[in-house]
């Protein structure tokens, strides 16, 4: 086992303590872990595909769940407990936005909060706008809610990626009915402005349209990057926008089964009021345990987190630059996952596929986010410097030419 990662304490965490930063434990070690990033494929494949990270759980939140197994406390979920206070602390302290925590109401996952939120908020056939290249299951979870997907793919030039604010007014004009929002943006870690955001809101407001905002990496904005909540943008985001979040990205808590529908305005209260009872019952009380312990008292670890993944990311700019020609990195605002364009490199539309075979290395297909996703690939950096060097001289390997 490597040594772990010590810092000194800051935040919220209790004064003068050291806090123990992420590190991965071995390959093997991994390896006896049952989760479905290393059941997925055979021993001889580094997993850098699912977003799960390798470290080790904060302290605070394996103890939370330890205490919770030791009292048998066990049962049903029946309302937010302290959860949603502590979501509530950890917004004001980590993005300046205080919300009420009387907002805050909680289900099994993000997945949840985003059919239900559409189930109540949408007719049957509606047009829900989705953003390509954008985190797979919402191609699914839109007709899942009974809803049709109505693609507007992010504008990108030499800047960069952003929203399609001229597409959106087109697709609502004509008739769509929801807008599911990714925000930080998977798989780009892009951390959308203000500005868009602001206009984005007065659109959803203008045709009476709902924007759901999928917040599960804002926990994972890097330093320096300033991450508004769409619910704090404005009067009319708070009207139109019902926000889902969870700890389960940041804290690596993602089959604990919790995660927070939150809203801020009469409207969307309403929309919550129509959900059936059910939705708030399938939080698990383990996941419960586990979010409150990590949104009170583990910003620390997760500041931790942050330095460990941001070394990781200069390590893959540095290990693509030397390594692996024709490929191009986009280094993320938000999370431990990168987008790899490997468009000039000759290994065609689903570049994972030949890295998978030959190389040994599964990274996330980028078609499946989408033909913009094509000739791209996600890989997450949430791992052992050693695995992540690895991983990259294998798919040098595989490179034509190589």
């Amino acid at each position: 086992m490597r040594e772990p990662l010590r810092i000194e304490s800051r935040g919220s965490g209790t004064k003068g303590e050291v806090s123990i930063g992420p590190v991965a434990p071995d390959l093997a070690e991994l390896r006896r872990r049952t989760s479905a990033k290393w059941r997925t494929y055979p021993d001889d494949v580094l997993p850098l595909f699912v977003a799960e990270m390798d470290y080790p759980l904060a302290p605070v939140v394996a103890e939370a769940m330890i205490a919770t197994v030791a009292a048998s406390d066990l049962g049903y979920a029946g309302d937010a407990g302290g959860a949603a206070t502590a979501f509530a602390g950890f917004a004001d302290r980590r993005w300046g936005w205080a919300p009420d925590p009387a907002d805050v109401s909680l289900t099994t996952d993000v997945s949840v909060v985003i059919v239900e939120a559409l189930r109540a908020g949408i007719a049957p056939g509606d047009g829900v706008i989705v953003m390509p290249p954008i985190y797979p299951p919402f191609f699914e979870l839109v007709p899942e809610a009974g809803g049709r997907v109505v693609e507007v793919p992010l504008s990108v030039d030499d800047a960069g990626w952003r929203l399609d604010l001229d597409g959106i007014r087109a697709a609502l004009a004509a008739g769509a009915r929801a807008v599911l929002l990714c925000h930080p943006h998977n798989p780009l870690g892009l951390v959308h402005p203000r500005s868009e955001l602001a206009r984005l809101a007065e659109l959803a407001a203008e045709y009476d349209a709902l924007v759901i905002s999928d917040e599960i990496h804002a926990p994972l904005v890097h330093p320096g990057v300033d991450f508004v909540p769409f619910l704090d943008i404005s009067d009319a985001a708070r009207e139109v926008g019902v926000a889902a979040h969870s700890a389960s990205k940041a804290f690596n808590i993602a089959g604990a089964k919790c995660a927070l529908t939150v809203v801020a305005g009469d409207r969307m209260r309403a929309l919550v009021a129509r959900q059936p009872e059910e939705v708030r019952f399938r939080t698990s009380i383990l996941g419960r345990a586990a979010t409150e312990a990590a949104f009170s008292g583990g910003d620390d670890w997760l500041d931790a987190t942050l330095s460990v993944i941001g070394a990781n990311l200069d390590l893959l700019t540095e290990l693509i630059d030397t390594r692996l020609p024709g490929v191009r990195a986009h280094r993320p605002s938000a999370s431990y996952l990168a987008w790899l364009d490997f468009r000039a490199t000759g290994l065609g539309d689903n570049p994972g596929l030949a890295i998978l075979e030959q190389g040994r290395v599964a990274l996330h297909h980028g078609p499946a986010f989408g033909v913009q996703g094509n000739g791209f690939a996600r890989l997450n950096v949430a791992c052992a410097p050693d695995v992540l060097t690895e991983a990259v001289d294998r798919i040098a390997t595989v490179l034509p030419g190589s």
